[in-house]
């Protein structure tokens, strides 16, 4: 469908921007209030899963976090807070709007990827909770994995994680979307159950198609955060950017304005789940606009992003967007196109943050 197709489509169903809810929930994430305390994640980097009773627990979208806490005056001294999707080496470093260390006990291990301290805050004042590896601001090498495209897949997602835990090496799975095959609630805490039980790495997702599936699109938010966000890891910027309507909403492409400005001089690694231009060019795999497509790509071009890495056509293919590196890596189990050979996959990418990217390798699975 054309420009002017799509136009006229979208004005007879009385919506101009299907995706803008997604972007206006984006700002919520990670924001709640009970239990005379109010908590606030820095970035949305995480979303709160509860808030009650003395106990904190977050879902991390990101390698390092900080939230923000103003304990009421009525407030219990004594939280336990729970951080699900943490990296293996995560700590807790806690402090008060001095500056001052808060009285911190960590607890033993659930999950190499769920960490839990019990946290003594003092009512009435505020008090900054970060959480992160101890190597998370040096600027040395490392690498990650790419993966999207579970869906369908879910009940054998394990083998993937299986054959990602045999390299030591990886320090987090950098996931562009659809994780589940309908985005239901069921589904999504299904595909965090499988992570925490298989995985010894955490995954930082942004949203695909398939999770705009579900009658209540709101679960994916309320259970794994933001679609789209940003953040930094050994110097290295991160962009995971919500595509899943095949367009990317005004309020998240004002937000990758900043987020390539702040970036503009180190290395920026920036994924979404559709890409903005189809490779092959026969499927209608990209944007449903060809003119949004070609400006976000020169953006991103313009802007010196090092790599684009895509999802939502299950196979792989490496080309360039306008000079930029780019892959889509669709093989996380998905019905695979057909004859392509490719199978079931992810991507191993080593980066360095004074170089740039060093390599991108495909690691089959089957």
């Amino acid at each position: 469908m054309g420009a002017l197709g799509l136009t006229a489509a979208l004005l007879s169903t009385g919506c101009m921007r299907p995706s803008e809810d997604r972007a206006v929930r984006d700002t919520r994430v990670g924001q709640a209030q009970a239990d005379a305390l109010t908590v606030e994640v820095e970035g949305g980097l995480a979303s709160v899963r509860t808030l009650s009773s003395g106990t904190l627990e977050l879902w991390g979208q990101a390698p390092a976090f900080t939230t923000r806490v103003a304990a009421g005056a009525d407030a219990r001294m004594d939280w336990l807070f729970t951080v699900h999707n943490a990296m293996p080496d995560a700590e807790l470093t806690a402090v008060d709007e001095a500056g001052t260390p808060l009285t911190v006990e960590a607890l033993p291990d659930a999950h190499p990827t769920m960490k839990a301290w019990r946290v003594a805050l003092r009512p009435g004042t505020t008090a900054r909770l970060t959480v992160a590896p101890p190597d998370w601001d040096t600027r040395e090498p490392f690498r990650f994995a790419a993966l999207a495209d579970v869906q369908e897949a879910l009940s054998k997602v394990g083998d993937i994680y299986a054959r990602l835990n045999e390299d030591p090496s990886l320090r987090f799975i950098f996931f562009a979307g659809d994780l589940t095959e309908f985005g239901t609630r069921e589904q999504l805490e299904e595909f965090q159950q499988r992570l925490e039980a298989d995985s010894r790495i955490p995954l930082f997702a942004t949203l695909g198609n398939h999770e705009t599936f579900s009658d209540d699109a709101r679960e994916y938010h309320r259970l794994v955060g933001r679609g789209s966000q940003h953040f930094t890891f050994r110097g290295v910027h991160f962009s995971l950017v919500d595509s899943g309507s095949s367009t990317v909403d005004p309020l998240v492409e004002e937000a990758l304005d900043g987020w390539l400005e702040e970036a503009r001089d180190a290395v920026h690694v920036v994924a979404m789940h559709i890409p903005p231009l189809d490779p092959i060019g026969v499927r209608g795999g990209g944007f449903a606009v060809r003119n949004e497509a070609a400006g976000l790509v020169g953006k991103m071009a313009r802007a010196g992003v090092d790599l684009t890495l895509y999802g939502h056509i299950h196979s792989f293919y490496s080309f360039s967007n306008a000079g930029v590196p780019a892959y889509i890596s669709g093989g996380g189990g998905a019905i695979p196109e057909r004859f392509d050979g490719v199978g079931r996959h992810f991507l191993a990418v080593d980066v360095d943050p004074s170089t740039g990217v060093r390599d991108v390798g495909l690691v089959r699975v089957d």
